[in-house]
């Protein structure tokens, strides 16, 4: 207290604290900075509200519950995001522990390739699953490293594994185009798509798939769990390796078409090259092929696989990879095929090898194979140039008739197989293989190389006359003519040059259709043969392989033939052959020389005075056969020159009539079309036959079934009486 004796004035709030001494201003440069932060602090209050967190008017009050729910979603889901996330990992990077070295991933067939060779060691088709060696990502040709990734995942080197705005971009595309959200479109990265080629780390089970096929099939379904698995196991690969190890297995396990698996494989299959020295146009049309590769293969359509890279060209203009003066080049000088996989033929003969070779190297091998064959390619486009011509130019558009065309040694190695009018088809029906059909009066050689055998001479008289035979629980069977004629007598010779059934009949009857089967049989017709009298005419199935490698037996002297086309069997990159090298097929005798050579003088009369007219060839001794089966369902025409067995086949694939056709129309011309490719620029080759001494006289089979003169006695009376001797 004072002594003034005063009251002292109360404190108000500007007094409460001391106050801060002025301090003078030295230096304006520093005192902007300072000053801003206290600036936007002082002016944030007069924005905000000084009520916040309550509502505000009517659509305030609204409004709260859906901000009350938006925070309790919110935190829920970045909780849920936290946990799934640790999950996600917690998988990823089990599965990167899990992840073998990436050299035991770059080839991962369930089974071998065969590659198959011609008669000059050049390749002309590949079976199997091809697998050109490994590649990475580093030797492969630039462009193509550019090109996978320009065309499957340009941010491949950006993400983690798997793109987002990938999958929302394929979602959207996918909806919009009326699809459900995972059909279609993907989105898949490149490491994704890795996944999906190794299964998801799953190996084939032959125990629990049925096929690689149903394996393949099963690791590509598309569901919301698999996809989900997918995205893991690609995260995991992002743990586990490199971008340049993920890129590398995938160059080496992608399909691309024509059973090539990796890149290197299809780049020796489309061009004859490494994968290593594909151009730019040729990376394009390789990286193409990842999103279809059956449909877009260039063996299957060249111009749909051009038009595919030339997109893909696109892509890497757009990503830089190449400059517009390049991408305009390659788009002018398109990827081409090799003249290997541009020539496109002998699918049926590679078809008929893999089907008749050892399964184990072959249908089923798990090596890489190498086959050597009797084909000649030369001989095989002849052929299927035969064909085609006669088709466009001889058989109306509307037609369905199939042909099939065999051309073979005499000694049974087949130089060339066509199969059908499709001629560039693979694992089709192969009409000269599988099609077992009558063979009509093709047949007939083979009852007058039985009647040869015996001692019978050509020039034998027989009866064409009408006969009648009683089977037993049947009606008389009397057959016609084909021009339902009846000439009287005649020589074996005339009536296999004019395919006389009656003829054909009595002589089969007479030397004994056992014999006659038995002769069939051995030179190569397989199946039942008939047991009656209509044996003789050509009632009995066969196939065009078996038919031309038997009348191969009549020009090779009379011994059985086996068909072959392979010839030499081992695996890549060893010397060693895996099996005797088979270079005849030529087997036991089945009749006597002389006999054949004289068939075959007999079968010349076919070709130059009867019913295979069409197929004769200037300068050229052909013998040979016509076939017309009852009904006119199937046509044949068989005959050799010295050096090559042809046979043609023609029909329906359902049995039913052919119009207008018979062994000695079409068939005869495809025949002379083939051979007269094949045959130009060689010097004719004489064919090994005897033509044999006319006799003074003759025997005669009779048509009431009368017995055939001992030939022995015959030919004694005619030394007798040329002599003049008693």
């Amino acid at each position: 207290m004072s002594g003034t004796g005063k009251k002292r004035p109360p404190l108000v709030a500007d007094r409460r604290y001391p106050t801060k001494p002025t301090v003078k201003k030295t230096s304006p440069k520093k005192a902007a900075p300072k000053k801003q932060p206290a600036a936007r602090r002082k002016a944030s209050p007069k924005r905000a509200s000084p009520k916040r967190g309550k509502p505000r008017g009517l659509i305030g009050w609204l409004m709260l519950p859906f901000r009350w729910l938006l925070r309790i979603v919110w935190a829920f889901a970045w909780r849920m995001g936290l946990v799934g996330g640790l999950i996600v990992s917690g998988f990823a990077y089990y599965f990167a522990s899990q992840m073998p070295a990436m050299d035991e991933l770059i080839d991962g067939r369930a089974r071998g390739s065969v590659t198959m060779t011609d008669i000059s060691g050049d390749v002309f088709a590949w079976r199997g699953d091809q697998f050109g060696g490994m590649v990475t990502a580093q030797t492969v040709s630039s462009d193509l490293h550019n090109a996978v990734v320009a065309t499957e995942d340009k941010r491949f080197y950006q993400h983690f594994g798997i793109s987002p705005r990938g999958i929302a971009s394929a979602v959207r595309i996918n909806l919009r185009e009326g699809r459900g959200p995972l059909s279609g479109n993907g989105g898949s990265t490149i490491t994704q798509q890795t996944a999906k080629l190794l299964c998801l780390g799953v190996p084939y089970d032959p125990d629990r798939w049925e096929s690689e096929r149903a394996y393949e099939a099963d690791c590509r379904q598309t569901s919301l769990w698999r996809k989900v698995r997918e995205a893991v196991f690609s995260v995991g690969m992002e743990i586990a390796y490199t971008k340049e190890e993920i890129l590398t297995i995938y160059l080496n396990r992608a399909y691309l078409g024509a059973g090539s698996r990796g890149f290197e494989a299809a780049a020796q299959r489309y061009f004859g090259i490494s994968a290593a020295e594909v151009n730019p146009a040729q990376a394009a049309m390789l990286a193409g092929l990842l999103t279809a590769p059956s449909a877009n293969a260039p063996t299957r359509n060249l111009q749909r696989a051009q038009d595919r890279a030339s997109v893909v060209i696109g892509l890497m203009e757009d990503e830089g990879y190449l400059s517009a003066a390049e991408a305009d080049d390659a788009r002018r000088n398109p990827a081409m095929l090799s003249d290997a996989a541009r020539a496109s033929s002998g699918g049926f003969f590679a078809d008929w090898v893999m089907n008749s070779g050892p399964e184990f190297f072959t249908r089923s091998t798990t090596e890489d194979v190498i086959i050597r064959t009797t084909l000649d390619q030369r001989i095989q486009a002849a052929a299927e140039d035969a064909l085609i011509s006669v088709f466009e130019n001889g058989v109306s558009e509307e037609s369905e008739a199939q042909a099939a065309i065999v051309v073979m040694s005499a000694d049974g190695a087949v130089r060339a197989m066509v199969g059908g009018r499709d001629i560039s088809a693979t694992g089709a029906f192969n009409r000269a293989t599988q099609a077992l059909r009558q063979t009509g009066s093709a047949f007939k050689p083979f009852i007058y190389a039985a009647a040869l055998d015996l001692g019978l001479s050509p020039y034998d008289m027989v009866d064409d006359a009408p006969t009648c035979w009683t089977r037993r629980g049947s009606p008389q069977w009397c057959p016609a003519n084909y021009d339902r004629k009846f000439k009287g007598p005649m020589t074996m010779i005339q009536a296999l040059a004019e395919s006389r059934n009656i003829p054909a009949i009595l002589v089969s009857e007479e030397v004994g259709r056992g014999l006659v089967s038995n002769v069939a049989s051995g030179f190569g017709l397989r199946g039942d043969l008939a047991a009656g009298p209509a044996l003789a005419l050509g009632v009995s199935e066969s196939t065009l392989l078996d038919m031309t490698g038997a009348f191969a037996g009549i020009l090779n002297g009379g011994s059985a033939v086996t068909p072959y086309g392979l010839t030499d069997l081992r695996f890549v990159g060893d010397d060693s052959s895996l099996m005797d090298a088979q270079t005849s097929g030529i087997g036991e005798r089945i009749i006597r020389q002389e006999a054949a050579q004289q068939l075959t003088w007999m079968m010349t009369k076919v070709v130059e005075e009867g019913t295979g007219r069409r197929a004769r060839i200037d300068g050229w001794q052909i013998a040979g056969k016509t076939g017309t089966t009852q009904g006119s369902r199937d046509a044949w025409f068989i005959a050799f020159t010295g050096d090559y067995v042809t046979g043609v086949w023609m029909g329906l694939d359902d049995n039913s009539r052919l119009t207008g056709v018979t062994g000695g129309g079409l068939p005869a011309t495809i025949w002379r079309e083939t051979m007269v490719r094949v045959l130009d620029g060689i010097q004719p080759t004489p064919l090994p036959m005897m033509i044999p001494q006319q006799p003074l006289s003759t025997g005669l089979v009779e048509s009431q079934g009368g017995e055939v003169l001992d030939n022995a006695i015959l030919n004694l009376l005619d030394t007798i009486i040329s002599d003049g001797t008693n």
